[in-house]
Formats: structure tokens, sequence, C-alpha cells
């Protein structure tokens, strides 16, 4: 698990099970983008999202919508999927964009600079080229 920012953190659906460290890093919401987890105390919500799959504009506004409003009430959001590099990454690099008007580029270096073996997978990466309108060509490649 870690922090991108202290209103957004990235990780596994494991990470959902350790509740010491959902309650030391003030985790009040997740998204999850696996399986659902229920966690006492936690907000969450679940969007199934397919590693490898294009997704849909209003699936990725769904995520943002919630992650932004947590941040906005001053919460702090787990986004989660299975190994924590490709489909929470995608929802991270987009919420980032969104919240401090970076590129998608420059956003997935921010999550890099925390997690560096995020790596969204390119279908979902064309997908969030094509919801923000910038070329694919911007996008870093993996270290």
């Amino acid at each position: 698990m870690n922090a991108i920012r202290p209103w957004l953190i990235v990780g596994t659906r494991h990470d959902l099970r350790n509740v010491g460290l959902l309650s030391a890093r003030g985790v009040t919401a997740s998204l999850q983008l696996a399986e659902a987890v229920e966690v006492a105390g936690i907000l969450s919500k679940h969007l199934p999202v397919e590693d490898g799959r294009r997704l849909p504009g209003s699936l990725i506004r769904d995520g943002l919508d919630f992650v932004l409003g947590e941040k906005e009430k001053g919460g702090s959001v787990l986004i989660t999927c299975s190994g924590g590099f490709s489909r929470s990454v995608s929802f991270a690099v987009a919420a980032l964009k969104e919240a401090e008007g970076l590129t998608l580029a420059e956003a997935l270096g921010a999550v890099r600079l925390e997690r560096p073996e995020a790596h969204p997978h390119p279908q979902l990466w064309a997908s969030l080229c094509e919801y923000y309108q910038e070329t694919d060509s911007t996008r870093p490649r993996r270290r």
C-alpha cells in the first residue's frame, strides 16, 4: 500500500484485510476494482473492472466521482485491484489529473514516485487517453 497523496492511496485487495494498516494510513474509503470486500467503518465502492479491457467513460467517471467526492470531504481513499499496479493505478492517475490539473503522463510519473511498479495495461491507458483526449504517445515507459 503506497500513499500517492495524503488523500490517495494505491494498493491490493489484500491490503483491505489489514485493518491495522488501514487505520494507520487513515483510510476512510475504498474504491475496489477487483473483488468486493466489506471493511467495517470504511465506505466502499466496488466497480467490476477487468484488466486488459477498455473502460467506458461512464465507469471512469463513476470511480472518479467517488474518489474525488471523498477527497472533498477530507477523506483518504484506498484504490485497490489484484496486484495494485494496473487498474488501481489507472484510476489514481485519473484522480491526480483531475485534482491537480496534471497531464496523464505527469500523473503517472507522480504515482511511480511512490509506487515504482505502477504500469497500467495498454488498454486501460488507451481508455484514459481517449476519455481525456490526450495522445497515447505521452505514456512514460516502465522503469
